[in-house]
């Protein structure tokens, strides 16, 4: 064998083991290594396209060329599109299933053209040795394909090379050795097959099989002094896509500069397109209204409401965040957008079941004596005068006996419609489901002639107004009894024990009115509901 060919041989051989190499460190470190399986096909393709061509070289037959060519392309076709896969892995792009398939689509369709060449001659249409050369040194003729595959190559490697320079920017320092790595390992193969290409080769040799030996060495360097492939920078734009939280980034004057797809979910038309306009201008767009939230602090966050095109209520937590500049002055903010509907439908579940009665949706008990102190206690130090408002319905253990429990239901739920009509009277009233078929309100600031008015408003529309359904009407009437605080500082249950006797009082006089309180009774226990 000639020297020269020995030496070309030992060069690819060489580049052959390194690429092994590079194949089998990332199969064993395949747990710790992000897209390792990729890395090790790439290297597979590689080292099958390299050790090809050092038997392509040696051979003497044409028909031992095209055997190991057959084989090459395996390498050939597929290694570009690796390459390429594993670039834009690294530099965080979106890869579905179709469109990885899509990257393999031409490999193999060379793969199929190179084997069957003999029957069409699309790829090559002739292969032969050079002459007056010191060893054998295959040629060929190019066909039509031939060319095709030729523009896939390089448009792989350079979209490659393109990838990997728009990142430059976004890298840190500390990434940039290994970002210099992969460039090289995609600029020069594509560099040193352009020159074959071109016939520039001595004795017409492919020296891109030589130069993957040095592409291997500097991925071997890179390995081992920045941990190359155990440690890959994410993408900022990667991560902000995958974020769960809507973000919204905003400049100095509060126009927007960037969004994710979260927040178009979340508020749909709200786009992209929208850039270079003010949050309250986007927001009049989507609802006709400025944004709900002013201008937040740094680190301060708010709660607000936005109902869907389909009519849903939906709540959202906002937080703010100031973006600094490299000189750490203030140049924009960051807004943090969460769902927390369902925590605040959760919460105003527990909330019902709390603090409200279940079937009048009114405070239930304990709720209302909790907040009937405050109120008392408040007016008292305003030197203010609170009035509490018992009563309950008239006779109803004969409703519930005669129409049964489900009417008796109907009849509370009655009741309480109409006496919520004082709300609009007296803002601020308390009303509550005292017992079964006791009510109690509770009137800050009110004067007693003004609470007395209140209730015979009530009284009297129960008395006007029957309840109507398939059981028939039902005349509904109740008692009532009204006490006020005084300078004496009563406690509230004192003025609930009053009310109490008031509405005792007007049970023993005949039901179906009010009456204030005037003074114990004797025996409040001998009349009947």
């Amino acid at each position: 064998m000639d020297p020269t060919l020995t030496m070309f041989i030992s060069l690819i051989a060489t580049s052959g083991v390194f690429t092994v190499f590079l194949c089998m460190y990332a199969y064993i470190k395949r747990k710790e290594t992000p897209s390792a399986y990729t890395f090790v096909i790439y290297t597979a393709t590689q080292a099958i396209y390299i050790f090809a061509h050092a038997f392509e070289m040696s051979s003497d037959t044409i028909a031992e060329v095209k055997k190991w060519t057959m084989l090459e392309y395996i390498g050939i076709g597929a290694a570009p599109a690796i390459g390429l896969l594993i670039v834009m892995q690294y530099v965080g792009m979106n890869l579905t299933r179709t469109r990885v398939a899509a990257l393999f689509v031409i490999p193999a369709i060379t793969l199929v053209m190179v084997i069957t060449n003999d029957y069409h001659h699309l790829f090559y249409k002739d292969m032969y040795f050079r002459e007056n050369t010191p060893f054998l040194t295959t040629d060929i003729v190019i066909g039509q394909y031939y060319i095709v595959h030729g523009a896939y190559i390089f448009g792989c490697m350079l979209a490659a090379v393109v990838l990997l320079l728009r990142r430059w920017r976004q890298t840190k320092k500390a990434y940039r050795l290994q970002l210099v790595t992969l460039i090289m390992g995609q600029f020069m193969p594509m560099t040193g097959a352009f020159v074959y290409l071109m016939g520039l080769t001595p004795y017409g040799i492919d020296p891109v099989p030589m130069i993957l030996c040095i592409t291997s060495a500097m991925y071997i360097w890179a390995i081992v002094s920045t941990k190359m492939l155990t440690i890959i920078p994410i993408a900022k734009d990667r991560i902000f896509e995958s974020m769960r939280e809507g973000a919204i980034v905003l400049d100095f004057a509060d126009r927007l500069v960037d969004t994710n797809g979260v927040i178009t979910v979340m508020f749909p038309g709200f786009t992209t397109d929208m850039l270079g306009l003010t949050l309250d201008e986007i927001w009049i767009r989507l609802s006709g209204e400025p944004f709900p939230v002013a201008r937040l602090e740094d680190g301060v966050q708010e709660e607000f409401s936005w109902r869907s095109a389909e009519g849903r209520e939906c709540f959202y937590q906002i937080r703010s965040s100031v973006v600094r500049g490299r000189n750490g002055e203030p140049i924009g903010s960051l807004l943090m957008v969460i769902d927390v509907t369902e925590q605040k439908l959760l919460q105003d579940q527990l909330e019902q079941l709390a603090y409200y009665d279940g079937l009048t949706k009114l405070l239930n008990r304990s709720e209302f004596l909790r907040r009937s102190k405050m109120i008392l206690e408040e007016d008292s130090s305003k030197q203010l005068t609170t009035c509490i408002l018992l009563f309950d319905i008239d006779h109803f253990k004969h409703i519930n006996d005669t129409y049964g429990h489900d009417v008796g239901d109907l009849a509370i739920q009655h009741v309480v419609k109409v006496s919520r009509r004082v709300e609009a009277d007296a803002p601020g009233a308390l009303i509550a489901r005292y017992g079964g078929e006791e009510f109690v309100i509770a009137l800050p600031d009110c004067s007693l002639d003004k609470a007395a008015l209140l209730a015979e408003q009530i009284r009297a529309q129960l008395a006007a107004k029957e309840m109507n359904g398939s059981y028939g009407s039902i005349a509904i009437t109740a008692s009532f009894g009204l006490t006020q605080s005084s300078q004496r500082g009563e406690s509230l249950q004192m003025l609930l024990k009053h009310a109490d006797i008031a509405l005792y009082q007007a049970k023993r006089a005949g039901r179906n009115q009010v009456r204030l309180y005037d003074g114990p009774l004797e025996s409040p226990l001998d009349t009947p509901r």
